[in-house]
């Protein structure tokens, strides 16, 4: 990953895990957590959640959240969204979506999922030709749907665990197989020839998009009894939800009336307090 990818991409998974980079499945597809799991306070996945440095972590969130992205993000968000038609925003987000096809035709490939990976590289070479370096998705219109995958994904397919959690300085919730995913897909074609301006300006279109499609979802992350949990405890759903290709094991009648029991017991603690 280069210097200038790592300071630019704030990717604002700051707020709810969501990627800046990218996201490989649109919001509305993604399950959003409860109130309950809002307010637990103990956040785990199908294998638990490793955080040995949640003291150093939210030190972090509260950098990212409270100054980072209030004094910088976010209003240049509203600015960018501001001065920019939708239409000029579409386009320079389909361009820069349109490099990172490369990267999901291998990732598709080593996962075995041939057919993905023909799709990905389809959408390259329609886009970057037809659709003049990806302003226009004629692919989509094509029926040729993205297929985006990362290396981080590939490792968990692979049997990687995801390692301790990571809150990480402008970049936001990290783990350490997703870090070294990164790494490795900023290693691809054709994002190693292309000159680091044009690789920064992708990464801050992909950013503020991210920024801005999370703007009527802040109330959620407001309402949220520990901010720093509710984020861990998305980025790890929406983690797993992405490695498995959304088959994720569904919670019984059960686990979800415990989930909600637990809650109520945590709302009358903080009463008596």
């Amino acid at each position: 990953m280069t210097n200038s990818f790592k300071v630019l991409a704030l990717g604002f998974a700051i707020i709810l895990g969501g990627c800046a980079s990218s996201a490989a499945v649109s919001e509305a597809d993604e399950p959003m957590p409860t109130e309950a799991q809002a307010g637990a306070v103990e956040v785990q996945d199908e294998g638990g959640v490793s955080d040995p440095f949640e003291p150093v972590n939210r030190v972090v969130w509260d950098f990212n959240y409270e100054i980072l992205d209030r004094f910088l993000v976010k209003p240049l968000t509203k600015g960018y969204i501001y001065v920019t038609p939708q239409f000029v925003r579409t386009g320079l987000l389909n361009a820069s979506e349109n490099l990172s096809e490369p990267a999901s035709a291998v990732n598709n490939l080593l996962q075995g999922k041939g057919n993905d990976s023909l799709v990905s590289v389809g959408r390259f070479l329609v886009n970057s030709t037809v659709g003049i370096v990806g302003i226009f998705d004629v692919a989509s219109e094509l029926g040729l749907e993205r297929k985006e995958e990362d290396f981080g994904q590939v490792l968990g397919v692979w049997g990687v665990g995801t390692g301790p959690y990571l809150m990480l300085p402008a970049l936001g919730p990290s783990d350490f197989r997703s870090f070294t995913g990164d790494i490795v897909d900023n290693v691809y074609w054709p994002l190693t020839v292309i000159e680091d301006p044009y690789v920064i300006a992708s990464n801050v279109v992909k950013v503020l998009e991210t920024r801005a499609s999370l703007l009527d979802q802040e109330e959620t992350l407001n309402r949220s009894l520990d901010q720093y949990l509710f984020v861990r405890d998305a980025y790890f759903q929406r983690l797993e939800f992405q490695v498995k290709d959304g088959k994720v094991k569904a919670k019984t009648e059960e686990e979800l009336q415990e989930e909600e029991d637990d809650f109520s017991n945590f709302e009358d603690l903080l009463k008596d307090m």
